[in-house]
């Protein structure tokens, strides 16, 4: 059967294949339509497995409130030219409406979108976009008030940086301002109680290392370390943070001030935490070149 421009064409649309990839499907499947599918999705599949490895730093996270509950969702990608991709916003966007009913990343990487589950999604999209994309975290919160932000939009609901707030009482536009704050200034935990004794405990003796170089008195050093570590605590919760809209108070006093209670938060920026290695263009292309 000859294989011609229209049947290219026509494979092309319905897989998201490029070119010479439809046309060597069509060649190889004798222009059986519905094999050649098959042969690119066994391709496409395979090349999604070989991408696996690459770095995925780049993409968007997506939020969602819904009922007094609220979702933060990092889906990742090699690059930020997939996360202005169209097709890549709406598939980020169905995740995060699935992660509402979910509790873990686990549990929505094993929930059913559309017929498949999420997991099995990404990996068809990774085929046919041509990049390694992963769901790599998710945070739940739930409270009487729930405010979603993003920061850096790159779509309604969906940008570089997301924050849930959960609060008693106050507004929405209080939510807004504080979710903002989080957002720009990235507190470590709520309160003092919430703070991880380990991380608290190595500043402690940083603090105290610093101080003892100055040769001063033990019983000068701990009172020093009072105030230097009460400013640490002030700096890294957000009750005690100043707050940005209005830094002469704190966030937990504008709140109070405002009949309101924080009672939890959560923020999730695009490729935190993971180490990307560079290359040099010479080595890609080299590399590249080895398949």
């Amino acid at each position: 059967m000859a294989i011609t421009a229209a049947l290219v064409k026509e494979l092309r649309d319905s897989t998201g294949a490029g070119m010479m990839d439809a046309k060597k499907a069509l060649t190889e499947t004798a222009g059986d339509m519905e094999a050649a599918v098959d042969w690119l999705r066994t391709k496409g599949l395979a090349k999604a497995a070989k991408k696996s490895g690459r770095t995925a730093a780049e993409g968007l996270v997506a939020v969602a409130v819904s009922g007094g509950k609220g979702i933060a969702v990092e889906v990742n990608s090699e690059t930020d030219f997939v996360g202005k991709n169209a097709d890549f916003q709406k598939m980020v966007a169905g995740i995060a409406d699935v992660a509402l009913t979910v509790s873990d990343v686990d549990a929505l990487k094993a929930a059913d979108m559309g017929g498949k589950s999420v997991e099995q999604t990404v990996t068809d999209a990774v085929a046919v976009i041509g990049e390694n994309m992963s769901v790599r975290r998710m945070s739940a919160l739930e409270g009487s008030t729930v405010v979603s932000y993003v920061h850096n939009a790159a779509a309604p609901g969906m940008g570089k940086i997301g924050v849930l707030l959960a609060m008693d009482g106050g507004d929405e536009a209080l939510g807004k301002q504080i979710a903002m704050h989080i957002a720009a200034v990235n507190p470590a935990a709520l309160s003092e109680a919430d703070m991880d004794a380990s991380v608290v405990e190595k500043e402690k003796q940083v603090q105290m290392d610093i101080a003892r170089e100055s040769g001063k008195p033990e019983a000068v050093i701990e009172k020093m370390i009072v105030g230097r570590m009460k400013k640490f605590v002030a700096e890294a919760t957000l009750l005690n943070q100043s707050f940005v809209v209005n830094p002469d108070v704190t966030v937990g006093q504008a709140a109070a001030d405002a009949g309101a209670t924080i009672t939890g938060f959560a923020r999730l920026e695009v490729g935190e935490g993971i180490e990307v290695v560079k290359e040099d263009f010479a080595a890609e292309v080299a590399k590249a070149a080895q398949g």
